[in-house]
């Protein structure tokens, strides 16, 4: 599935209607109708087995549950998991993931806590030796031309369509080495558009580009970058030293500040060619 083929799907689902009163320079009795981001609890569970409960947009939950296990750790490949099942109710959505038998070893490993934050990366780890997963470093195949950012940028803007219509919502894009963004997610948790992300990425074997956040980089967002093996992490807003000392370990380039003729590279930029 291409960008223009996740874009056209309606996302009129992610957003309700509502009337609110604007206060715009001095006037207070403007009642319109406006967009409002949908946010919805979603339950994990593995082979019937309760996980975690995450607050996401209801919408590409398949693509969330491969990208979600994976940068878990408890599947290392999307072909781990033989079956997904998602079910609606008065409450939230129910997903139940079913992963093949050597997979729960790993997750009876990582337990959480049944309630996570809106879309965050570790709230819910019971111990903080589960905050870190064992990744090998990446190598280095991919290369990023500096100078097609400005493109990528103004692309971002009109791709952004969920954003557009309620201004509440991260994106996470896939960039190919052309400078094109060839598919993008958007949520209301930026852990949560990265993850719907990575299960595209697996699940249409793609390599060879690079991902876009429109947040920070923090350190599970370079976690889940490493553990999908995306060796060129780039952000709209700047990094935490966590994220930036992950990142070398594990040597992922990553970038932040991200915006129309700068950038700035906090690790390995030998990944980086052309001028802005």
């Amino acid at each position: 599935m291409g960008a223009l083929e996740v874009l056209l799907e309606p996302i009129f689902d992610s957003a309700n209607e509502q009337t609110i009163v604007r206060y715009r320079k001095g006037k207070n009795d403007s009642q319109e109708v406006d967009f409002i981001i949908e946010e919805t609890p979603v339950a994990v569970s593995y082979n019937d087995i309760a996980y975690t409960v995450m607050m996401c947009t209801p919408h590409d939950l398949e693509q969330f549950a491969v990208g979600f296990s994976l940068s878990e750790g408890i599947i290392n490949h999307h072909r781990e998991i033989h079956d997904i099942a998602i079910v609606p109710n008065c409450q939230g959505i129910n997903i139940n993931i079913t992963v093949a038998n050597r997979c729960l070893a790993r997750l009876q490993q990582k337990r959480r806590s049944l309630a996570g934050m809106t879309g965050c990366g570790i709230c819910g780890e019971e111990k903080l030796e589960t905050v870190r997963h064992p990744l090998t470093p990446l190598s280095s195949s991919v290369r990023f031309d500096l100078g097609q950012l400005d493109h990528i940028l103004a692309q971002l803007l009109q791709l952004q369509q969920l954003n557009q219509l309620t201004g509440a919502a991260h994106a996470a894009a896939y960039i190919d080495s052309d400078g094109n963004i060839v598919t993008i997610y958007e949520d209301v948790g930026r852990h949560i558009a990265l993850d719907k992300l990575v299960g595209h990425i697996h699940q249409q074997q793609l390599s060879g580009g690079v991902v876009l956040v429109t947040s920070r980089a923090s350190f599970e967002m370079v976690q889940k970058a490493a553990a999908a093996g995306i060796e060129v992490l780039l952000a709209i807003s700047s990094a935490t030293q966590m994220a930036i000392d992950l990142a070398r370990q594990l040597n992922v380039t990553l970038v932040g500040h991200c915006r129309l003729g700068r950038a700035d590279a906090y690790s390995h930029p030998q990944r980086i060619i052309g001028t802005i």
